[in-house]
């Protein structure tokens, strides 16, 4: 796909799902910042809505509007061959993405999305990413909280070590928020199912190429107190760390043999015990249907904090990094993580695709792959703390 193709197209970025609660955060998001001459529209299932938003964004009078429906995979075909870059938080993305990303993989359009799923990541891969490598498309995921801080804060942080020697990098999460009906149901929706999780996996690992030379690896660390951050460090078994590794397979700069570990970082030890408990009965309740679905209604898919509570929410990522006789200590912090600063990142990701000079790649590629030090710098720019806060 030459860049002619796409720059034929109508709009630069299309946001689909826009009329949701991290949709419209991040259409008001676009429409704050998004620079003069930029193309985009906003895509959903009712024009009614889309037209309604539309009248809310200031500064945007020009934003298109296109319907389409994940049920009608000619409105998502249209929808992809429309745009250069196509940005959506319909989910849970293993019920209702692969559509839209076989569809942006087949037209070479540039797809990004918030998924936090494993097995939808594992399923794109084995499902879409040959074509698109042939289509020149780029396919993103986990452009959000879920995973940008993680996986750029260990790129920032191995960027401050010495090249080609062994690294490690531990990784500590502490965040004060609220999180969406839409978290929750993805969330419940992936402890219900562990045995398509793990098959997904290992279709994967038959069609993922071996590394050569090189080491990348990101073992679950067993629970601990961290002096280094003064807290208790639980393993967290999020997608973080499968995009981590990721990115450090695909770039040299991490070094010949590689290690990440991913943590909770939680000050109490009554509160971590209480932690793992509560997690613990979640995956349970996850398994039995009645308790799942009482489960996903206690906070329905589209709902979310007040400003206000937002306004009060915080995330801090410390990472403590090791390698040819140095040690340094960065952060990656910022405002609310589920709603605000996701609904920045995913914008200032599409951003990205659609405007900067970028490392040529494409098929499934992570955001330090794709978009490494363009998009650390836009974030940093925006408000988001990249730092060293101490180098030995």
């Amino acid at each position: 796909m030459s860049g002619q193709d796409k720059a034929d197209r109508p709009y630069d970025i299309v946001l689909f799902g826009a009329t949701g609660f991290v949709g419209e955060l991040t259409a008001r998001y676009l429409a704050a910042h998004a620079p003069e001459g930029l193309r985009w529209a906003i895509a959903g299932r009712s024009e009614e809505k889309l037209d309604r938003l539309r009248e809310r964004l200031t500064g945007a009078p020009d934003v298109g509007v296109l319907r389409a429906d994940v049920s009608d995979p000619g409105s998502v075909r249209e929808l992809a061959g429309q745009a250069r870059v196509v940005a959506t938080t319909v989910g849970p993305y293993v019920r209702y993405g692969d559509a839209l990303v076989g569809a942006c993989a087949e037209a070479g359009a540039d797809y990004l999305d918030l998924t936090g799923e494993p097995e939808f990541v594992d399923l794109t891969y084995v499902r879409h990413d040959a074509r698109a490598r042939e289509t020149g498309a780029r396919l993103v995921h986990a452009c959000g909280f879920d995973s940008v801080p993680h996986d750029l804060g260990v790129y920032f942080t191995v960027r401050q070590l010495p090249e080609d020697v062994p690294l490690t990098v531990d990784g500590y999460v502490s965040v004060d928020a609220t999180f969406s009906g839409g978290t929750l149901a993805s969330a419940l929706g992936q402890f219900a199912r562990g045995r398509q999780l793990r098959a997904a996996a290992a279709e994967r690992r038959r069609h993922e190429p071996r590394l050569v030379g090189r080491r990348a690896v990101t073992p679950t660390g067993a629970p601990r107190f961290a002096g280094e951050v003064g807290a208790w460090a639980l393993p967290l078994p999020t997608v973080d760390a499968q995009i981590v590794r990721r990115s450090a397979k695909a770039l040299d700069r991490y070094g010949p043999d590689f290690r990440y570990r991913h943590y909770a970082a939680v000050r109490r030890l009554p509160v971590a015990v209480g932690g793992v408990a509560a997690v613990g009965a979640l995956v349970a309740a996850a398994q039995v249907p009645p308790a799942r679905r009482w489960l996903s209604t206690r906070l329905e898919p589209g709902d979310g904090p007040s400003p206000e509570k937002r306004a009060k929410s915080w995330f801090s990522v410390r990472f403590v990094g090791e390698g040819g006789g140095r040690k340094v200590f960065t952060e990656v912090a910022g405002g609310d993580p589920g709603y605000d600063e996701t609904a920045k990142m995913f914008a200032e990701a599409a951003l990205s695709l659609a405007l900067d000079d970028l490392p040529p790649t494409a098929g499934q590629v992570t955001t330090a792959v794709a978009m490494g030090d363009a998009l650390t710098g836009r974030l940093r720019a925006a408000g988001i703390r990249f730092r060293v806060a101490a180098d030995r």
